[in-house]
């Protein structure tokens, strides 16, 4: 008697499955996205090499890199003060923001405040108003300061924070975003932890500063790569409240290449902006990880 042969096992097909109509679509899609945010950036490096002619006839390409459309655009104006203020005003107002907004921030998140609810429910409005819209009164506010630029105590008779780096730096400080930002993360630390600093004995600002800061180094990142990246590229406000060419930042300083629209010098003018871009794409290639990391990581928690 013979024994009952096995059937033989079939291996599982190897052959790849096709590839899906809708991931081609999204692939596409991507592409073109890309292509149209990298597109202007591209037309903006190729244009800072490029002469006057050849800017009349619209080529992509220049004929020579005219390396000395850098240098002369920034013989043209002081640009190195115009970047020492940009910086000055980035830095002020990162500062502000950090200490501002995660202090805010924490008492949001880890306090048993009265209302706390509500006043979430405030910032989360104020999210919704354009920036626009509250200009005239913070200039207002701005230029009625006591006893600062010649106001007396009712903030009268002077400019107050106009044309000075108060008004360059501690209005902007302080974002209703960066606060969200600042709460969502501390709102995902454990509350075991500052319960245990409080046993021990540690003050509140000694577990914000100490135990719950440290935590949170993804979120700083990605909130002063925010605040940079507002503060140096800022037009609006400046030219608003500055009249003196000492206070003037970078981008006021770049308008001088556009001052007459009929005569507008777009080597020159190219060439000073993808310098001013220059120091945000550095900064965002090393606070990358960080940055993608912190974004990753901003809840919805209540």
């Amino acid at each position: 008697m013979t024994s009952a042969t096995l059937p033989a096992v079939v291996p599982a097909s190897t052959k790849p499955s096709a590839v899906r109509p809708g991931r081609i679509l999204l692939y596409v899609v991507l592409i073109i996205g890309a292509l149209l945010m990298v597109t202007p950036f591209l037309w903006m490096v190729l244009t800072a090499f490029k002469s006057e002619l050849e800017i009349l006839k619209f080529s992509w390409l220049p004929g020579e890199l005219r390396w000395s459309n850098f240098t002369e655009a920034m013989q043209s104006a002081p640009f190195l003060r115009y970047f020492r203020n940009s910086a000055l005003i980035a830095i002020g107002e990162t500062a502000f923001t950090l200490v501002v907004c995660t202090t805010a921030g924490y008492a949001l998140a880890k306090l048993p405040l009265k209302g706390g609810k509500f006043m979430l429910g405030y910032f989360i409005v104020l999210l919704l108003v354009p920036f626009q819209i509250i200009l005239v009164p913070l200039f207002m506010i701005v230029k009625s300061i006591p006893l600062f630029g010649g106001n007396n105590i009712l903030g009268q008779g002077g400019i107050g924070w106009l044309n000075s780096w108060w008004g360059l730096i501690i209005p902007l400080g302080a974002a209703p975003f960066f606060t969200f930002l600042a709460r969502q993360f501390f709102v995902s630390l454990p509350d075991e932890l500052a319960q245990a600093a409080r046993v021990d004995g540690l003050g509140e600002f000694g577990i914000f500063w100490r135990i719950m800061t440290p935590l949170i180094k993804p979120a700083l990142i990605t909130i002063a790569v925010f605040q940079i990246e507002a503060a140096w590229n800022g037009f609006l406000w400046p030219l608003m409240i500055t009249t003196s060419d000492e206070m003037r930042p970078l981008q006021l300083g770049l308008a001088i290449f556009s001052q007459n629209p009929a005569e507008i010098q777009w080597p020159y003018l190219m060439a000073g902006t993808a310098l001013a871009t220059l120091p945000m794409i550095v900064l965002f290639v090393f606070a990358q990880k960080r940055f993608i990391e912190g974004m990753a990581n901003v809840g919805i928690k209540g």
